[in-house]
């Protein structure tokens, strides 16, 4: 047996800042989509009959039932960069923002479990759903001071831009 670990996790009261992660990070979360991805369309295939020639379909299949679009708007103003994007279904807890001085990701992943009883017959349906939206910035962010807010699925995120330096002009002295 492989040894298994855990991570026990406590709600924090108040907001709670976006996190700032290196690109391993984005690296890794898309290996571990591609790889659910890559389960679920083999499953297909092996649920056709394990007939070649549509493993494509498969794959496409599979994205559409793990993966959901992320639409979003993206506003630049004089000094803030605001976001606002759909994400029906999913709580606060449930996603995660992770912000770059040039870039911008959301991800999230929740399962939602119905069961019926009828007789002696139980009917069991779990679904998840999961995003990701990795969003190169027109400007330079200050990551510290990103604020989120989340709203009848609809999540806004505001983010204060850093100041461009200025130019200072340098005069030569002969030596």
């Amino acid at each position: 047996m492989s040894p298994q670990s855990a991570t026990a996790m406590q709600p924090i009261k108040g907001q709670t800042p976006a996190k700032q992660t290196g690109p391993m990070s984005i690296f890794d979360r898309m290996q571990e989509i591609h790889d659910s991805i890559a389960r679920r369309a083999f499953e297909l295939f092996e649920g056709s009959g394990r007939w070649p020639g549509r493993e494509l379909d498969d794959w496409f299949r599979a994205e559409s039932e793990l993966l959901h679009p992320v639409h979003l708007e993206l506003t630049d103003s004089d000094n803030h960069l605001n976001v606002r994007a759909e994400v029906p279904g999913f709580s606060s807890k449930e996603l995660e923002i992770n912000v770059e001085p040039r870039r911008l990701t959301v991800s999230g992943k929740h399962e939602t479990r119905e069961e019926t009883r009828k007789g002696k017959t139980i009917y069991s349906e779990l679904c998840a759903g999961e995003i990701l939206r990795v969003v190169d910035l027109p400007a330079e962010v200050d990551t510290s001071s990103v604020t989120a807010t989340l709203k009848d699925g609809i999540l806004n995120i505001k983010m204060a831009k850093t100041p461009a330096p200025k130019s200072v002009r340098v005069e030569l002295k002969n030596a």
